[in-house]
């Protein structure tokens, strides 16, 4: 069966004996560009307009920013709409630190960011940072196939890209080979002026703690921290609010 009813699947249609492209190439080229972001499935639709602030309280104050909640997901809500608009002119502005418990929505506006700025043709790439070590530690194997990426290509592919988001950045056990490989990253942005969206569960107060000075130094240097608190992990009161629905 053919994907596009209108070219099936050539690419182009014929108008006046001339050959024209289909319109579904844009939204090919999209698909395409998607792929190549490394941004999952489930991800690829979150825009802000999905974005819902009943989940944060107006009432619960978070201690750190001695905002309540809701004041808390307003402001982070809007600079990462604000970073949207600005990097579309200036692709060296400062990137986001965005820090909150497990389920508070920092990786569902992370999404959103990168879906506004797939959608305007912005090359990016969005790694899961567990994902992205395993990937790396995979390149060691001895028993890998050869048209595998090396670690040089994925550490590349990190370093230099225009936009790199760095989901999950958790608080894993990170040994030193971890931290040297997270450093590199973020060392060579900062010095090439290229930002860096970065969600975590850390807080900013204890990164150094799980990161080192050295990453930490370069993560204040190159992002501007927000937070988002909630009282209940965001996901599991959706489906709590779907079981009472069916």
């Amino acid at each position: 069966m053919k994907a596009c009813p209108v070219c099936e699947d050539r690419g182009v249609v014929i108008k006046n004996n001339v050959a024209v492209p289909c319109p579904c190439n844009k939204q090919r080229a999209l698909v395409n560009r998607f792929k190549e972001a490394g941004l999952p499935e489930g991800l690829r639709y979150h825009t802000f307009d999905k974005f819902n602030f009943k989940y944060y309280s107006r009432l619960r104050v978070d201690a750190e920013r001695k905002l309540t909640y809701y004041e808390s997901a307003r402001r982070t809500f809007q600079a990462a709409q604000d970073f949207v608009n600005n990097f579309k002119n200036d692709r060296h502005i400062d990137g986001l630190l965005i820090t909150g418990p497990v389920g508070s929505g920092k990786t569902f506006l992370a999404a959103c960011i990168a879906n506004a700025l797939l959608e305007a043709e912005v090359l990016l790439l969005f790694v899961v940072v567990p994902d992205l070590l395993d990937r790396l530690r995979s390149t060691y194997d001895q028993n890998r196939q050869g048209g595998d990426y090396s670690e040089k290509d994925l550490m590349d592919a990190a370093r230099e890209v225009p936009l790199l988001f760095l989901d999950d950045l958790g608080a894993h056990n990170y040994t030193e080979w971890t931290k040297n490989k997270l450093y590199s990253i973020l060392n060579y942005r900062v010095n090439h002026r290229l930002p860096v969206i970065i969600t975590t569960n850390i807080s900013l107060e204890d990164l150094g703690e799980y990161l080192g000075e050295r990453t930490t130094s370069r993560i204040c240097q190159m992002c501007w921290p927000y937070r988002l608190p909630v009282e209940d992990d965001i996901r599991m009161v959706q489906r709590r609010e779907r079981l009472r629905e069916g």
